[in-house]
């Protein structure tokens, strides 16, 4: 038996090969998802000429990867969230910083609704990695201040953060990638899960199958989930020996 081949083919790319079951990203027993309306689940309603909006976490693209992976995946996330607002009280409403709910991964969703607010996307020269507490007030700062938190509470956690897809928000959705990969530069254990260059175009024949009305379908957050577990997939694959003591994470113990 050839391992290489085994892991993964020459050449592959992200998404080339997509699980059902959960693959590899079943080192993880615990996954904590930390987003916005499309990290919820949430369905759009329309009724009467009022449109509604509704959270709906067994739909989620988190809870369809618990259901198919066999994996505890805690939902952190609400429809319209920000990290701004994450930090200023929603984080500690969830339960995401006590210890019954720590997990061994985390998956960040967040900078959409930051840009529909016109909020400032700001620059890497706002985290302070070492001092959280200095980050300014943009969605960088913000969102730096989540992963810092959530590394005194694990510290050996594996963070992984998602980019905005193509089609979506322009310019500043290309801005939004390029924070991103730099949080991911600066802190430890931190992976990129880059649908922004490898899913697919978030275009108008996309949304005709995907999506109802502003938010996805049932059918479209099981699309997400099978990508985003796919994609959790080839990063460990290719990435095996990060992921070596995956299973000490959480445990007072580790292979020194």
């Amino acid at each position: 038996m050839d391992l290489e081949k085994l892991l993964f083919s020459k050449n592959e790319k992200p998404l080339d090969n997509l699980v059902w079951d959960g693959g590899y990203a079943r080192v993880f027993r615990t996954i904590g998802c930390i987003g916005d309306s499309l990290s919820s689940g949430e369905h759009e309603s329309r009724m009467d000429g009022e449109t509604g909006y509704h959270d709906y976490y067994e739909y989620s693209w988190g809870q369809y990867m618990a259901r198919n992976a066999g994996i505890n995946v805690f939902n952190f996330s609400r429809g319209g969230m920000t990290a701004r607002q994450f930090m200023e009280g929603f984080g500690e409403k969830c339960g995401v910083w006590t210890d019954a709910k720590k997990c061994q991964a985390y998956i960040l969703a967040l900078g959409v609704n930051e840009v529909y607010q016109n909020q400032e996307l700001g620059e890497l020269s706002d985290v302070d990695p070492e001092h959280p507490e200095n980050n300014k007030d943009t969605f960088v700062g913000n969102y730096a201040k989540i992963i810092s938190k959530l590394k005194t509470i694990e510290p050996d956690a594996k963070f992984f953060l998602i980019t905005i897809p193509r089609g979506e928000l322009g310019e500043q959705g290309d801005r939004h990638a390029e924070l991103l990969y730099g949080l991911k530069d600066m802190f430890e254990n931190t992976y990129i899960i880059d649908l922004r260059k490898y899913g697919p175009e978030y275009n108008d024949e996309f949304k005709k199958r995907f999506y109802v009305g502003g938010h996805m379908s049932a059918a479209g957050y099981i699309l997400s989930a099978q990508m985003i577990t796919s994609y959790l997939d080839y990063i460990v694959r290719h990435n095996i020996e990060d992921f070596a003591q995956a299973g000490f994470i959480g445990t007072p113990y580790k292979f020194i």
